[in-house]
């Protein structure tokens, strides 16, 4: 997630909105997606060949060894899968084709960001080799971790901007302002700190007359994230008379984060605010938009997920999981990060997400070598649970055999219907999977390989 032109916003007011810290004894949590890719993509790695992977584990554990020389104790937190509702894929689809754009750039020797493909796993790697708790959320992370770090009363790292829109008790640390590699000695001790800033959310409503913090999430859906996308919004931006802020550099869109929050100041609460969005749009569209934009809203509310209960007893429950009536050891296994968000993208959307690597875009991707091993996964996955055998599918329902995969042809992005490879149920039993006898293991990876063949 993420709020558009909301962290450059904040950044240029520095000064009034952040607060320096000696960051020290401490715990703090941390949003995993978010420090990999700024460790991946500010420490001079090289990124067009495929992975300079013990450079980046390198980084990552001075990264954490940073965090306890100043006893501070690191909490990770990693996005999933997609949320059921998948409600982000257009923005999922659009990333993936900045992401194609920039890895082509790499690819003939220009600049771009693009995360190797097993950066993620190094990553787990290092946090497994440091024995630092981490999780993997069943889907998007950002409400499980400002609800854990409220229930601890420790800051956020992270640089997604939804973070100056949660009410966090401790407050939201910035990556690029947490001098992690800059460890200071306070003055006549040997106690050791970290320089940081921390965002205050007080700071941002004193700054817009006092305004009501529960405003604020009605301001991020005006100002677009990565979970709504409503053309209709712009009829109300263009209708309103936003108040006119002082000139940036960063042009429109300061005007638009600066004058939505001005706005929206001068109403008591977010029914009010609401109710005067909804006058400037045609009648007929109202209802619509107002259910859309009050779910939309709910994304800033706690969460149900207690991920304390994880890192103190190891049980992790999810009620969009337990929902599914998926089997324990997978769910286990998706939390502890043993089997990657793919996995739950298959069993909840029969959708997959093949990311785009650095290589040649004239030629097929290098993702079509392991076709014949996805396609025995989603056979493994077929019989998974009955309440997701019941679920109106994005794939076409009149192929019960059939997965999607977004993947790059050429440089674009295109959905590919890939069938799954029907397994006998003796061996495609996803509850009984991890008891299966060698021998039928066995049987289960030739299949894989002579399908590699054909």
């Amino acid at each position: 997630m993420g709020i558009r032109g909301l962290m450059s916003f904040v950044e240029d007011h520095s000064n009034e909105f952040f607060t320096d810290l000696k960051l020290r004894d401490t715990k703090i949590v941390i949003d995993g997606y978010a420090l990999f890719h700024r460790l991946c993509f500010n420490s001079n790695l090289e990124l067009r060949y495929g992975g300079d992977y013990d450079s980046f584990a390198d980084v990552a554990q001075k990264f954490f060894e940073s965090l306890f020389a100043c006893n501070i104790c690191p909490y990770v937190v990693l996005d999933g899968g997609c949320d059921i509702s998948d409600k982000k894929l257009k923005t999922l689809k659009d990333r993936a084709r900045e992401k194609i754009q920039m890895a082509h750039s790499l690819s003939v020797g220009g600049g771009g960001y693009v995360c190797p493909l097993l950066i993620r796993e190094v990553f787990i790697q290092v946090l497994v080799k440091l024995q630092v708790c981490f999780v993997q959320c069943f889907s998007e992370a950002d409400r499980d971790i400002m609800t854990l770090a409220n229930h601890w009363n420790c800051p956020v790292l992270s640089s997604d901007s939804d973070f100056c829109i949660f009410d966090l008790k401790t407050g939201f640390c910035p990556l690029n302002s947490f001098q992690w590699r800059n460890v200071n000695t306070a003055k006549g001790t040997q106690d050791c700190y970290i320089p940081a800033k921390c965002f205050s959310l007080d700071a941002l409503c004193h700054h817009f007359s006092n305004m009501n913090k529960a405003l604020l999430p009605l301001f991020a859906v005006l100002c677009g994230n990565d979970h709504i996308n409503l053309p209709i919004i712009e009829t109300f931006l263009s209708k309103v008379r936003l108040p006119l802020g002082a000139t940036s550099s960063k042009g429109r869109r300061h005007h638009r984060v600066w004058g939505l929050l001005n706005w929206l100041s001068h109403f008591a609460d977010p029914t009010e605010a609401l109710d005067n969005v909804l006058e400037y749009l045609p009648k007929k569209d109202r209802e619509n938009v107002k259910e859309i934009l009050c779910c939309s809203m709910e994304e800033y509310k706690q969460s149900q997920v207690k991920l304390q209960d994880f890192f103190q007893y190891g049980t992790y429950a999810c009620p969009a999981a337990l929902n599914l009536d998926l089997p324990e050891w997978v769910l286990v296994a998706l939390a502890k990060g043993q089997l990657s968000p793919f996995i739950s993208d298959a069993l909840v959307l029969r959708r997959t997400i093949l990311h785009t690597q650095v290589e040649n875009m004239q030629q097929p991707n290098a993702h079509r070598v392991s076709l014949p091993i996805r396609q025995i996964i989603y056979g493994l996955l077929l019989n998974a649970s009955p309440h997701l055998e019941n679920m109106s599918w994005n794939a076409l329902p009149s192929q019960p055999l059939a997965f999607s995969e977004m993947e790059r042809i050429n440089k674009n992005i295109k959905t590919s219907i890939v069938n799954a490879v029907e397994l006998s149920k003796d061996h495609s039993d996803l509850r009984k999977l991890t008891e299966i006898r060698k021998i039928c293991g066995k049987m289960v990876l030739g299949c894989c390989m002579k399908n590699s063949k054909e």
